[in-house]
């Protein structure tokens, strides 16, 4: 089984729990127009690799990230290659390497009658889920990212559902995703879910803006700047209430 990857970082610490060997996949559906990693977009760029090759790498640095830590798979969106995926974590789990996948679920089918089995294959190898709701108002969610939101509320059910540990994470940007009221119902969202270890509030920031220059494409937010310290204080404060866990920065 071989898929389509852009690249490893091997001391991740903003990806999971514990220091993360982070493996960014090829491929995305989603525009979102904060996007820090447009070199990921295009599903046949980066570089083909086996599962077997990518486990055998990431255990290269076991002895960094040990128990605590473990391999983060990350894009890109990692569900678009679900069967590759699912080879690696399995490969992974063999060797007692915790999993984590970061998502947005734009592959995850939002219809309740849908066949899910694929998903079930996968998450029976996953240790925790990182999902990105990038705005809990459909409207919204489509001028933000090109794509429905519903995927991601299903996908968030889906998981409660089935007792698998997730972590929500909002990037808030100014003007786009840091209104009061989105933020309110985004926690009654939240507030509906039962596995929600933690929530991760994730300012938004300009480091990409080289990628799309090299890359000749216009930045989306240009002139937006990152969010006031009080704004962001707010949105932990509305979203990370009653969280069991602490808010992580970013």
């Amino acid at each position: 089984m071989t898929g389509r990857i852009h690249s490893y970082e091997s001391f991740g610490t903003v990806d999971g729990p514990g220091i993360r060997f982070v493996i960014f996949f090829q491929g995305c559906p989603m525009r979102c127009k904060y996007c820090h990693n447009p070199d990921t977009w295009e599903a046949g760029g980066g570089r083909e690799v086996s599962a077997e090759e990518a486990v055998r790498e990431a255990l290269k640095y076991k002895s960094y990230f040990g128990q605590k830590g473990g391999v983060t798979a990350t894009g890109g969106e990692p569900m678009l290659q679900l069967p590759f995926l699912t080879e690696l974590f399995s490969r992974l789990k063999a060797k007692g390497v915790h999993t984590c996948l970061d998502t947005s679920a734009a592959p995850f089918p939002a219809e309740a009658d849908a066949d899910r089995s694929a998903f079930d294959e996968l998450l029976k190898v996953t240790d925790l889920v990182l999902l990105d709701i990038k705005h809990i108002d459909e409207e919204a969610h489509r001028a933000l990212t090109g794509r429905s939101g519903a995927h991601a509320r299903a996908f968030a059910n889906y998981l409660s559902e089935r007792g698998k540990p997730m972590w929500i994470r909002h990037v808030l940007v100014p003007g786009i995703t840091d209104d009061d009221g989105a933020l309110l119902r985004l926690k009654e969202f939240i507030d509906s879910l039962k596995t929600v270890e933690k929530v991760e509030v994730l300012p938004y920031h300009t480091l990409g803006i080289e990628k799309y220059r090299a890359l000749g494409i216009k930045y989306p937010l240009e002139g937006v700047r990152p969010p006031e310290k009080e704004r962001i204080q707010n949105a932990r404060a509305i979203l990370c209430r009653g969280i069991r866990g602490k808010d992580g920065e970013h």
